[in-house]
């Protein structure tokens, strides 16, 4: 939670830069990526830390591996923050050998983040926990659809690159930059991430609610997500855009 707290405030250091200091890095602000980096990430480490909270008999996996995530993620940041001070882009990039060692870093330290989710996932079925059949699996369904979305960043990082039928840094939506006039990889893995929070929250609402066959709309709704998941992943493979207007 402190991890994500820090995370947080460094969101809104690089949200102040981004009025200050005008360098763009393919069209855009060069403080927009670690931005929304630093955002996604202290989300992703708060959620984490409610996760864990439940495990309470597995105490010491969960001190394990909320410091080995908060060490991936420290990676992650300084070579996201660094190459965006350097001026230049930090994934994807091979261009020079520095270049190339930064991404295979980040690459490396993401691929032991995504083993450290799975793991948590194996104890969200192996534990006992004293939740809610619907809430125990709307966070088991995000654990996996999470896994989903970090596989097809995997697949984004071995093609490198996120536009499909364009080069990457054309016109793009405000904020996110998903290209507006080709394919974007980017859109399915942001959906598939951020499942971590969407299935629980939605078992977390009808949880609330006392509606009947909770767990069984809980597992519909992860279903259905899934298929947004893969149609919009199908979508951009053919180099369609999310939506088809020129943004600058």
């Amino acid at each position: 939670m402190i991890a994500g707290l820090v995370s947080f405030l460094c969101f809104i250091v690089t949200l102040a830069l981004t009025q200050f200091d005008s360098t763009l890095i393919l069209g855009i602000n060069r403080w927009i990526k670690p931005m929304k980096f630093f955002i996604s990430i202290a989300i992703f480490l708060w959620t984490i830390a409610i996760f864990l909270d439940q495990l309470k008999d597995d105490e010491r996996f969960s001190r394990r591996l909320s410091w080995v995530m908060i060490a991936v993620f420290v990676i992650e940041m300084v070579a996201v923050t660094g190459q965006a001070m350097r001026g230049t882009t930090s994934h994807f990039n091979i261009q020079k050998p520095l270049d190339g060692a930064i991404f295979s870093v980040m690459g490396i330290a993401i691929l032991i983040n995504t083993v450290l989710v799975a793991m948590l996932l194996y104890r969200y079925f192996k534990r006992d926990i004293d939740l809610p059949p619907a809430i125990l699996w709307g966070i088991r369904l995000g654990l996996i659809l999470f896994l989903f979305g970090s596989i097809q960043g995997g697949y984004m990082s071995a093609q490198l690159g996120h536009t499909v039928g364009a080069p990457d840094g054309g016109p793009g939506l405000p904020i996110v930059n998903w290209s507006t006039i080709a394919g974007d990889l980017r859109i399915a893995h942001f959906l598939g991430l951020h499942s971590l929070q969407a299935v629980p929250l939605f078992a977390v609402a009808i949880e609330r609610l006392r509606v009947s066959a909770r767990t069984a709309l809980t597992v519909g709704f992860a279903a259905v997500y899934f298929g947004i998941f893969f149609y919009l992943f199908a979508q951009a493979l053919v180099g369609k855009p999310l939506l088809g207007w020129p943004v600058a």
